[in-house]
């Protein structure tokens, strides 16, 4: 790269000779035209431009006289590959642009005829859902709590609407949300209930913060109308997986990617209708049930139930359906068998043999017995 300033004077004849010697010396990748140039009083500074992989260090020479300034970089022959990210996959599931939208709208959670009216109203569906599950799974029923004993996280649980219902039921349950805004309305709203107040608790924090420390803890992870708003649904199912006992269940509801769910959850209801707030949903996000099974089953979470949803702006309830191509709940089921690693070639021969020893021992004494 080469640096001239001008000073307003012209260059002597040796100047311009001992300038054209640096110019043959440099490399040619250096000594390239200029891209960049701005003026600086009666002074012209040209830089050019070099990319940063292609040169990693340069030794510089510099000629100073009163009237002119100016560098030549020579290159070593020393290179560095193109930077790459070191992970895959992001550290988060949060996108920080839902926690935005989220924060605006914490101090309507409550508000059962404002903004979250559809979410109150599908309590009518989705407790009954993962309560009857998880009671298939359950030897002993408690009168009035029947869901006692059992631990739940309720994922982005906001406000605490569906963590409460659950709570009454008799589970002990975590509700957890980024946005520090509803775990305080959620804290607060519970506050009110002694019986809930020891039932439930609340932090603030996304799922992966707490995976190392309630590994297999969790009898069921709820995650209702969740995974439409995260940035990496296999991280977050991974998670998922991480924290639930085996045996446990996951329990999902969440919007349908077509163009029925686009046309009627994004232009009607967040533009015309204004059921929800504009922007609070991205179709791009939203993910098929047959998407959401082929993330499931190879995280070793083997999917149980697949059921549509209809939410009716009018009546303002919710309606099971035999069509899942708007909203719908699905339940998931972690395998209770241990996953082992793939035994080496040399363990296989190993495992033979003690097998075929354990079989010899075993006729032999077999014959003995006959005796």
């Amino acid at each position: 790269m080469i640096v001239a300033m001008w000073s307003g004077r012209r260059l002597s004849f040796l100047g311009v000779r001992f300038l054209e010697m640096l110019r043959l010396r440099c490399p040619r990748a250096v000594t390239e035209p200029s891209r960049v140039a701005s003026w600086s009083g009666n002074q012209l500074t040209r830089n050019l431009q070099i990319k940063p992989w292609e040169l990693s260090e340069h030794r510089t020479m510099r000629f100073r006289s009163d009237s002119m300034t100016f560098s030549c970089l020579t290159r070593k022959k020393t290179y560095r590959p193109p930077w790459k990210h070191v992970y895959s996959t992001s550290q988060t599931t949060v996108d920080s642009k839902e926690i935005k939208t989220f924060l605006a709208l914490a101090h309507k959670w409550w508000d059962e005829q404002g903004t979250f009216a559809p979410l109150h109203s599908m309590n009518d569906l989705r407790v009954p859902f993962i309560r009857d599950n998880l009671l298939k799974t359950s030897a002993s029923h408690h009168p009035g709590r029947p869901l006692c004993g059992m631990k739940i996280i309720d994922v982005g649980c906001g406000g605490g609407l569906l963590t409460e219902p659950l709570g009454r039921l008799g589970a002990s349950v975590i509700g957890i949300d980024p946005v520090a805004e509803n775990i305080k309305v959620a804290q607060h709203h519970k506050s009110f209930d002694p019986v809930l107040d020891k039932r439930i608790e609340y932090k603030a924090c996304a799922l992966e913060e707490i995976v190392d420390e309630t590994a297999q803890v969790f009898d069921a992870v709820v995650a209702s109308e969740v995974v439409e708003h995260v940035i990496d649904l296999e991280m977050f199912i991974q998670c998922c997986y991480q924290v639930l006992k085996p045996g446990g269940s996951l329990f999902i509801t969440t919007v349908n990617k077509t163009q029925l769910s686009y046309a009627l959850g994004i232009v009607f209801a967040e533009q015309i209708a204004g059921i929800v707030p504009k922007g609070t949903h991205t179709w791009e996000k939203f993910v098929s049930p047959e998407k959401l099974e082929s993330i499931l089953e190879p995280n070793g979470l083997s999917v149980q139930t697949v059921a549509g949803m209809f939410y009716n702006p009018f009546s303002g309830h919710w309606h099971w359906s035999k069509s899942s191509s708007l909203n719908y709940a699905a339940h998931a089921v972690k395998s209770s068998a241990q996953e082992h690693p793939e035994p080496t070639e040399s363990a296989l021969k190993g495992d033979t043999e003690v097998a075929q020893a354990d079989a010899s021992s075993s006729s032999s004494v077999h014959e003995e017995a006959k005796k």
